[in-house]
C-alpha cells in the first residue's frame, strides 16, 4: 500500500501550549507505510505494526484541559493522547499495548487518540491496512478461518 500521511488539526490554542513542549505541525503527524503505524507528537513516538490495531473510531470532543499542551496519559486505562484540538480525533485500540510517552518503554499503552485533519481517512486507511494484513482486500472483510482451522497470522 502507498504511504499515507496524516497531518494534526492544530487550533491556535492548542498550538500555543504545544510549542512549549517541543509540538508542532512540523514534528508532528501520522504515518501508515509498508504495514507499520507511526505517529509522532514533538519528541514523543509511538510506531507498531498495523496487525496490531484491533479497532480504530472517530472520538471527541474532548476537554481542554486534559488534552491540552504535551502528550496526555489517562490515569483510568494508561491510554495515550496526542491531541491538538478538542472536537474530534480518532482512537486506536491495540492488540498488545504500546510503549510511547516514556523513552524506556516501561510503560504501555492499550491505545492512541491522534487529532489528525482527516478522522475519517485515517479510519479508513488503517481498516484497510489490518484487512490486507489478514489476506483481504480493501473495503473488504478479513478472511475467517473455517471452523476447526487456526487463525493464520
Amino acid at each position: 500500500m502507498a504511504t499515507r500521511e496524516f497531518p494534526f488539526a492544530f487550533d491556535p490554542s492548542y498550538l500555543r501550549l504545544a510549542r512549549l513542549f517541543g509540538v508542532n505541525p512540523d514534528s508532528a503527524g501520522v504515518t501508515v507505510d509498508d504495514g507499520e503505524l507511526r505517529a509522532r507528537y514533538g519528541p514523543w513516538h509511538v510506531a507498531t505494526p498495523c496487525r496490531n490495531v484491533a479497532h480504530a473510531e472517530v472520538s471527541g470532543p474532548y476537554r481542554f484541559h486534559t488534552t491540552a499542551g504535551p502528550a496526555r496519559l489517562s490515569l483510568a486505562d494508561r491510554g495515550l493522547t496526542f491531541a491538538s484540538n478538542g472536537r474530534r480525533g480518532v482512537c486506536i485500540i491495540f492488540r498488545e499495548p504500546v510503549p510511547g510517552l516514556l523513552p524506556t518503554g516501561h510503560l504501555r499503552h492499550p491505545n492512541l487518540t491522534v487529532t489528525v485533519a482527516d478522522c475519517e481517512g485515517l479510519v479508513r486507511v488503517l481498516s484497510d491496512e489490518a484487512a490486507h494484513r489478514r489476506g483481504a482486500g480493501p473495503g473488504e472483510q478479513p478472511v475467517r478461518p473455517t471452523e476447526g482451522e487456526p487463525p493464520s497470522r
